[in-house]
């Protein structure tokens, strides 16, 4: 059986522990858009790894991960990130592949990231500044360069010193720095003999897994309301990044996917610009004071809201996930109530589910109901039985105005805090 595994808010959803969990009983997990801007957190036997374009299953021996085809990778972060997870004792021979198709990041995208974000002011959207977005309009404006082009050195020479000629006469005319040609040049052909080896039709070798009859596992990065198409655009990323990213992103048809696990916290937080109702300055104020929530990439702190049901409702109609997977339980365990935002009131109007407009989205209003807290500690818990009656009413009671069963609970960061429930 093949699971995807979506984010259901606006990232950072703890997809990456969820995906560690499933990584057990599956052959191959399989990584399908996004770039280095997105960071999973996984801690193991006490060890935390923080990883960016390799698949969260690398943790587990004998797993096989695949960077597809939907990426944007820069070559030179994906070997820094490989051999610092080998320095750690993972082994990665014969276990990564990357797409032949995934595009690259190249360093004046970074440049030209920072320098739009900064262009922007009080607009801005907030990204991380690692090159995405440009990578991704170089990607649809028919220009890029591919892991393809890795393989064959002095045609990569070429085309990378073509692009960086003509990224230094738009630097020139933005009045930045120009790149060092020879300085890139050299890093980005010592990163391709090295990712040689990797690079190949993952298409096809996916194809050929499950006619082997292996299970795979699809890991989505960032959130659905972070998706180009369907998010608080323009506060977005630069991809899509819901459930049909996976088969866009792979090469690997709808009817391969058996399972979808939508993944939110136990209440919500926010990287970067742009609306968010169930924003609260106590909940944000209580989370950092605990040490939390603060970007796995970038260090940023979090915005940090009640869980808002009308968002993942959404949600749950756009990704089709047939269970919840909730995260995080354990940062409210000291709240005597806990608010849960059931709808949005727009000038008068209810809204079951969330507008289109950014204009609507800045006027929604919050309307909540509110759950009693439990007021002990859930850390502890290793099944679903075991923790509080009212954690599990407040459980229970995301499921059912999300509208999808509770399927997974995660009370803390470790791999034997995350729980089936029955």
């Amino acid at each position: 059986m093949n699971t995807l595994v979506v984010g259901a808010q606006w990232g950072d959803e703890g997809k990456g522990k969820v995906v560690d969990v499933l990584t057990e009983t599956a052959d191959v997990v399989v990584r399908c858009q996004g770039g280095d801007n997105a960071g999973h957190t996984v801690e193991v036997d006490g060890q935390t790894f923080v990883l960016h374009l390799i698949p969260s299953g690398i943790l587990w021996p004998g797993k096989c991960c695949v960077i597809g085809n939907g990426l944007v990778l820069d070559p030179v972060a994906l070997v820094s990130e490989i051999r610092s997870i080998q320095s750690r004792g993972i082994e990665t021979e014969g276990r990564i592949l990357v797409s032949e198709g995934a595009h690259l990041v190249l360093p004046h995208h970074r440049v030209l990231d920072v320098h739009s974000e900064k262009a922007k002011g009080p607009g801005k959207i907030g990204t991380t500044g690692r090159g995405i977005g440009p990578a991704y309009e170089d990607k649809v404006s028919r220009r890029g360069l591919r892991a393809v082009d890795l393989l064959r050195a002095d045609e990569f020479q070429r085309k990378l010193g073509q692009r960086i000629e003509e990224a230094n006469r738009l630097l020139h005319r933005l009045g930045l720095e120009p790149l060092d040609a020879g300085g890139i040049t050299e890093e980005y052909l010592a990163a391709a003999q090295f990712l040689r080896p990797v690079i190949t039709n993952t298409v096809l070798w996916l194809h050929d897994a499950l006619a082997k009859g292996k299970s795979l596992l699809f890991e989505s990065a960032q959130g659905t309301f972070l998706d180009v198409d369907f998010g608080t655009y323009p506060y977005v990323t630069a991809c899509n990044t819901t459930a049909g990213a996976a088969l866009v992103g792979s090469g690997v048809s709808p009817k391969e996917i058996h399972h979808v696990v939508g993944c939110v916290k136990a209440y919500t937080t926010r990287v970067g610009e742009g609306p968010m109702p169930t924003e609260s300055s106590e909940l944000t104020a209580l989370l950092h004071a605990m040490g939390r929530e603060f970007g796995s990439t970038t260090r940023r702190a979090r915005r940090c809201g009640w869980f808002d049901s009308v968002l993942v409702r959404y949600a749950r109609l756009i990704n089709g996930f047939d269970r919840l997977a909730v995260t995080n339980l354990d940062n409210l365990d000291c709240l005597d109530e806990i608010p849960v935002c059931v709808a949005y009131n727009l000038e008068g109007r209810r809204l079951e589910y969330p507008p289109t407009a950014l204009e609507d989205w800045w006027n929604c209003q919050p309307v909540y109901r509110v759950f009693p807290g439990w007021k002990e500690p859930t850390g502890q818990a290793r099944s679903f039985r075991q923790l509080p009656k009212p954690a599990r009413d407040y459980l229970l009671g995301l499921a059912e105005l999300v509208g999808a069963p509770l399927g997974l609970v995660s009370v803390g960061a470790g791999r034997e805090k995350s729980f089936w429930v029955e």
